[in-house]
């Protein structure tokens, strides 16, 4: 038998929900239901009637529609957020109904005159990103529409959509001549952004009418903004400033100009039965992008480790986001401009690239950058971290002197970054690694973590060192934590290569060699894995494997001779020192 044909056209999507829906309802319940019955039937209903457009399905604040036209949806979308402005001139803020609406143009499957398929995910996911009051289609919607409607449109740039492979082009749609960014309230003046990267942390709207996650909501961005407060190189809102936001409907541009920063987190907290749900997103309040949106689903069997471990995966999720949005506003300012932190970003641009030339460029930023300001600990640190990289990939020229350099910066960093935990981790291993100063080195990481438990670079240095001091196992819990706090890393490998070292020193070669491999993976052309790939493949005795990865090291610096990685570990038992000798022994490295 056959199986029966599936129905499928092209079509422009719409879908539209209420911004804040749930709030209203908790504020006014009855009265909310009133008003949007009402402009549905007063507004909405008939304009899409009047475009030609068929109501698929409604869902309480929603609804997917369908229309034949591109050009007929956005017209419509475009005519119901005008009414709805008009509507709202004289309604109190907190009593808004305010629609978003997605659109997209795609093909879809009907099913008993519903509609299905990636054409109404995305549409709903479009809705999504759009702001209170606002129009968001896709990059498809738009070939179909340009030049054929007095519609004026915003690049949002490329979007990752939840749920969707690839990121999607999206645009902002607006009647022409309506202003982009409208001007400020007047009783809250604009305020200049500080000079580094600033954020505000929104209280998270309790979407279970449920007094006690209240609380719970309010704890837990109390306790973000206080691990966001201990990184150093941010500027965060403090939390009597964020809270005069809760329970308002918000413009998320408008709250950036208003507090003054560049980036804003947002979130909501949903409660069902036992279970509860948090989801946040970062936000750039310049723009309106998104930079990253999550959700946390977890028991409230024990409230306090849940809300432990989202505040934690959070932090974690959105801090290297930050550094990378940070890191790309700096590459594009002209040189001749550029300050202290600017250059701390380009330098922090170089370090990600992993090359020896942009290693030494990076080294150059960050002497710029103190040379601009030379009480910039952090800056200090990451000149130390340079040697790191220059004795874990072999590039040392003169020992002596570089040795005593990186020890240089790395006091110079942890004098002035008493309370810095980045400078303070950074100066630790660079003193643990290069100068071979462990227990100096170690004291420091660990004063970096009891500053900020949540910083997955202190967690990377002190498994490194716990490998040093003769402790693969704790340098292990200490590594996977820090791909935990930080599982997109673009520097990951750096942190698998140092399990290759603990299961190595730990005498589980089997394991080292799959760790190197899988960190090789990663990165190619990363010395240090090699090396050890080398070593670990030649105490199991596979020996074919250890040809192949020696000849890979010729090959990427052929001229590097086996003093350059000799003792490159600074191993305080002496049987670990000798287990790597004899591993290089057998690759056939040594000269």
């Amino acid at each position: 038998m056959t199986a029966p044909r599936v129905e499928r056209r092209l079509a422009a999507v719409l879908a539209a929900d209420v911004a804040g829906y749930s709030r209203l309802m908790g504020v006014d319940e009855e009265g909310t239901l009133a008003r949007l019955k009402e402009c549905r039937r007063a507004l909405v209903d008939p304009k899409i009637a009047e475009h030609r457009g068929r109501i698929v399905k409604t869902t309480g604040d929603g609804m997917l529609v369908e229309f034949a036209s591109a050009v007929d949806a956005v017209r419509c979308a475009v005519e119901v957020q005008s009414g709805m402005t008009k509507g709202n001139m004289d309604v109190p803020g907190a009593k808004r109904i305010e629609f978003r609406i997605g659109i997209h143009v795609g093909d879809i499957i009907i099913d008993d005159n519903d509609i299905f398929g990636d054409g109404v995910n995305i549409a709903a996911r479009l809705e999504g990103i759009a702001d209170a009051g606002g129009i968001c289609i896709s990059d498809d919607a738009h070939r179909q529409i340009r030049g054929k409607t007095e519609v004026a449109y915003d690049d949002m740039g490329h979007q990752s959509l939840k749920n969707i492979s690839e990121p999607m082009r999206a645009w902002r749609a607006r009647p022409a001549g309506e202003t982009v960014n409208p001007p400020p309230e007047v009783d809250r003046p604009m305020l200049a952004l500080p000079d580094k990267p600033s954020i505000a942390v929104l209280p998270f709207t309790n979407m279970s009418g449920d007094v006690e996650q209240e609380y719970f909501a309010d704890g837990m961005v109390e306790d973000i903004i206080t691990a966001l407060s201990r990184m150093t190189w941010l500027f965060v809102i403090a939390r009597n400033s964020s809270f005069t936001y809760k329970g308002k409907a918000v413009d998320i541009k408008q709250v950036g100009r208003e507090l003054g920063v560049r980036y804003v987190l947002e979130g909501s907290v949903r409660k069902a039965g036992n279970k509860v749900r948090i989801t946040g997103q970062l936000i750039d309040a310049s723009t309106g992008l998104h930079l990253w949106a999550d959700r946390f689903d977890g028991s409230l069997e024990d409230i306090f480790d849940l809300q432990d471990e989202v505040t934690t995966n959070v932090i974690g999720a959105i801090s290297p986001k930050l550094e990378q949005a940070e890191i790309e506003r700096a590459k594009r300012k002209p040189t001749e401009k550029l300050a202290a932190y600017d250059y701390f970003l380009r330098g922090m641009a170089n370090i990600y690239q992993g090359t020896k030339q942009a290693n030494l460029e990076a080294l150059q930023n960050f002497q710029q950058a103190i040379s601009a300001d030379e009480n910039f600990s952090t800056a200090y640190g990451m000149c130390a971290y340079c040697y790191v990289w220059r004795k874990a990939n072999g590039w040392i020229v003169d020992r002596e002197r570089e040795t005593a350099e990186a020890e240089r910066l790395a006091r110079a960093a942890a004098r002035l970054g008493t309370d810095d935990p980045v400078a303070l981790s950074q100066a630790g291993f660079a003193l643990a690694f290069v100068v071979g100063a462990l227990d100096d080195g170690t004291a420091l990481i660990d004063r970096a973590l009891v500053l900020n438990t949540n910083l997955a670079m202190a967690w990377r240095f002190s498994g490194y060192v716990r490998v040093f001091l003769g402790d693969p196992d704790l340098a292990i819990d200490h590594l996977e934590r820090a791909i935990r706090l930080s599982p997109l890393d673009p520097l990951i490998f750096i942190v698998q290569n140092g399990i290759v070292l603990a299961h190595f020193f730990a005498v589980r070669y089997e394991e080292a060699l799959s760790w190197a491999q899988r960190t090789l993976r990663q990165n190619p052309n990363y010395v240090a894995a090699i090396i050890m790939a080398a070593v670990s493949a030649a105490m199991v005795g596979r020996d074919d494997e250890v040809r192949k990865t020696v000849g890979r090291l010729h090959q990427i610096d052929p001229t590097s001779g086996i003093s350059n990685f000799a003792h490159m570990w600074p191993l305080r038992r002496p049987e670990d020192l000798a287990a790597f000798d004899s591993g290089l022994r057998l690759t056939g490295l040594p000269e």
